[in-house]
C-alpha cells in the first residue's frame, strides 16, 4: 500500500504544471536569453506568478493531460477493443470501418442511443459496433451482460440488445423477456452465462476501461478517439467520418 504522501500527490496535477512550465518557459524565452543555470530561479518565479494569475488553466492543463495519457493507452489497446468477444457485434461483422461501444444495460443514456446506432450501421454498410459490456450500474446489470454474451454465442446478439434496452431496466423478470424475445434457447442460454469465459470478458472490458480513464457508459472508442456519453447519430457520423 503506498504511503500517506504518495496518496496524497497530485501527480496529474504535478504532470501538468511540468507542461505548463516548459510552455511558459519557451514564451519567456523570446524575451529573454538565459543559460542553462543563470537564470532557472527566475523561471520558476515566472511559472509561479503566471499559474497565481490565471489559475483557471490549471483544470484545462490536467484535462490536457488525461488526454495525452488516454490517447497513448488507447493507441496500445485499440487491437483488442477492435476484437469482439465472438458474436457481439451490431451492424457487418467484417466491416472495415469499427466503432467500439461500453455500455450497461441499466443505462438510460445508452438506451437513448440504440436507434443512433441502428441508423447509423443502416447508412453505412461498411461499420461494425463491437460492443463491449461494461455492467457498473446495478447489480442486475452484470446479469444482463452475461446473458448479452450467451446471445452473442447464440448468434443472436443485436435481437437481444434490442429486446433488453425495450423491456426496461433489468432484473431477472426482463432479461428473461428479452431472452424469449431475441428467440435464445433459455438453458443453453443459462449454462453459458454461467461460464468463466463471460465473467472474464466482463473483467476485461472493466479493465480496459479503467485503463482508459472511463467514468460512464456509453463511452465510445472511433478510430483514435475516446468518446463519452449519449453522443447523437450526427457526432458518431462526425467521428467516424474523421477515421
Amino acid at each position: 500500500m503506498a504511503d500517506a504522501a504518495n496518496r496524497s500527490t497530485p501527480w496529474p496535477l504535478i504532470g501538468a504544471l511540468c507542461l505548463m512550465g516548459a510552455g511558459l518557459g519557451v514564451l519567456a524565452g523570446r524575451q529573454w536569453a538565459y543559460s542553462a543555470m543563470g537564470d532557472r530561479a527566475a523561471m520558476e518565479q515566472v511559472v509561479h506568478d503566471y499559474i497565481l494569475a490565471h489559475p483557471e488553466i490549471l483544470p484545462q492543463a490536467v484535462e490536457k493531460l488525461h488526454q495525452q495519457e488516454a490517447g497513448q493507452q488507447l493507441a496500445a489497446l485499440r487491437p483488442a477493443l477492435e476484437s469482439p468477444f465472438p458474436g457481439a457485434v451490431i451492424g457487418n461483422p467484417a466491416g472495415r470501418r469499427v466503432i467500439v461501444e461500453f455500455m450497461d444495460f441499466a443505462c438510460g443514456y445508452c438506451r437513448q442511443s440504440v436507434a443512433d446506432v441502428d441508423a447509423l450501421v443502416a447508412a453505412h454498410p461498411d461499420v461494425k459496433v463491437v460492443v463491449r459490456q461494461l455492467p457498473i450500474l446495478t447489480p442486475a446489470s452484470a446479469d444482463a451482460a452475461k446473458m448479452a454474451l450467451a446471445a452473442a454465442e447464440q448468434g443472436k446478439y443485436p435481437a437481444f440488445h434490442r429486446a433488453m434496452f425495450a423491456a426496461g431496466r433489468p432484473d431477472g423478470q426482463s432479461i428473461a423477456a428479452a431472452a424469449r424475445a431475441a428467440g435464445l434457447d433459455w438453458p443453453r442460454a443459462q449454462a453459458y452465462a454461467a461460464t468463466p469465459g463471460v465473467a472474464a470478458e466482463i473483467a476485461r472490458n472493466q479493465q480496459m476501461a479503467q485503463q482508459l480513464g472511463m467514468n460512464g457508459t456509453p463511452s465510445w472508442v472511433v478510430g483514435g478517439q475516446l468518446l463519452g456519453g449519449a453522443l447523437g447519430r450526427e457526432a458518431l457520423e462526425n467521428a467516424l467520418a474523421a477515421m
